[in-house]
Formats: C-alpha cells, structure tokens, sequence
C-alpha cells in the first residue's frame, strides 16, 4: 500500500517514518550497519560527540552516506543563549540548517525546560534554521511552537532512554488532532510494538535510539523497527477498526443447528 500522504517537513519529501539516533551503540561500525539495516534517512547527532573540526570524525565518516540526512541536536544545552550558540556552530561546521533543539537543564531526568525552547525556537528560526523542537507531551506548547514557526515538534513517549514506551498517549493524541506540522515522537520508545503504536495513532514519525543501540542485536532491531513503522503507517492510512464495551459476532447469528 502507497503511502496516501507522504512524509514532508520543511519541505524535504522523507520515504521512511523512522528517525534514529547515534548514541549507545557499542562501536561507530555497528551503528553505521544498525542505521542502514533501518532504511532511517534523518539521523540525530549530539554536537558534544563530535569533532567538528575533523571531516574524519569516527561518528561523522560512519554516516557518510547518500541515504543519511544529517539532525544535528543540541543535547547537554541549558539555555535558549547556549542553544543558539550551539546551533551555529552546528551550521557552519556540518553545513545544514536543520537542528534538533534539546534544551534540558536537569542531568538526572532530562526534561525538557519548555521556556528556555519556546525563546530558542522562535530566535533560531529568525535566523533561517529548521528546528524540530524535543519537548514534553504538551499540546498547549505544540501549539505555540508552531505559532512561531517549528517545521515539527517532536513531543515524548517517555524519558529520554527509558524504554518505557507511550507514557503520554493521551496527550499525543491531542498533540497529533491538533498539529498542523509534523508530529514526532521522540524519547523513550523501547519496542517496535511502541512504534507502531506511535504510528497507528496518527504520528507523524518516530526517533529511536536507546532500543535499537542496547540491543543484543542492533541491526536485526533497527530492522524490526522498520517493519513495525510501516506496519503501524499502513494501519493508520487503512483506518483501525473502532472498539466495541460488547462482543459483536463476526459471523450472523443463524439457527442453521437448530
């Protein structure tokens, strides 16, 4: 099955639904074969992990590759002011305008601090970046971020690196039914069952990292992750089934015994 609407975020056509992360895995090879095998074509990079000065960068040679699309992120930021420092560094060394903004002042739970990103976003777009903003599953903010020109938002399942799955549906629910730029959600997706269900609900896309990079496997989960995303996509366009409080036969109710 087509997909009836693809994927489009500031104006770049994506073919996969599934964005990955570069943290965790046990070798810069390993991650490299774990992103192929997963068909990601936007993939997230922490400023802090890499050399940019060095176009030989361990992380940065394993993505070089025509299927990568390159989300640098600004993880380890604690400001809107450093965030935007952060962000052109970002530029000028990797030679690209998108930005994943992460603004979470609190080393323990890592969330997301929602005034320091709403200041952020609004300057780092003045200045001609495409942002896709790490948020908490806030459809107030969602909106808001929008409002001053977000190209997604990207709220969370859960906290970054739990596995916990879809602590927040309820809200990204509401987050998908209102967003009018694409929803993604990120952090804390641990299983393919989570993915889809992510897609099944109407997301846009998902980024996952921890699940695929622990792995005993990485590149068997990076695949099971892309099965799961375009099932979820497919059931989704198809349009789930509605749930019945009562049992509805699925064969008519004869008296051909009697």
């Amino acid at each position: 099955m087509k997909q009836t609407n693809p994927l489009v975020i500031a104006g770049k056509i994506f073919n996969s639904r599934l964005f990955t992360g570069t943290g965790k895995f046990s070798s810069s090879d390993m991650m490299g074969k774990a992103l192929l095998a997963s068909g990601s074509e936007l993939v997230t990079v922490a400023l802090k992990r890499v050399d940019m000065n060095s176009k030989e960068d361990d992380i940065l040679k394993h993505l070089n590759h025509s299927q990568f699309n390159l989300l640098p992120n600004t993880s380890g930021v604690r400001t809107a002011k450093e965030a935007v420092f952060a962000a052109q560094l970002a530029r000028e060394a990797l030679e690209t305008n998108w930005l994943k903004l992460e603004i979470h002042p609190d080393p323990k739970y890592l969330m997301p601090d929602p005034i320091e990103t709403l200041k952020a976003t609004e300057e780092l777009v003045k200045l001609g970046f495409i942002v896709l903003p790490y948020i908490h599953s806030d459809p107030v903010l969602c909106k808001r971020l929008e409002e001053v020109g977000a190209a997604a938002v990207m709220p969370l399942g859960s906290p970054i690196g739990s596995n916990k799955g879809l602590k927040s549906i309820d809200f990204l629910e509401i987050i998908i039914e209102q967003s009018n730029v694409p929803v993604v959600v990120d952090a804390g997706i641990g299983a393919p069952s989570d993915a889809a269900k992510a897609m099944e609900i109407g997301a846009d896309a998902v980024l996952v990292n921890t699940a695929i990079a622990i792995s005993d496997h990485p590149v068997e989960m990076a695949k099971s992750f892309k099965m799961a995303v375009e099932a979820g996509r497919m059931a989704f366009e198809a349009r789930l089934a509605k749930p019945f409080v009562h049992a509805v036969a699925s064969s008519p109710l004869t008296a051909f015994l009697d």
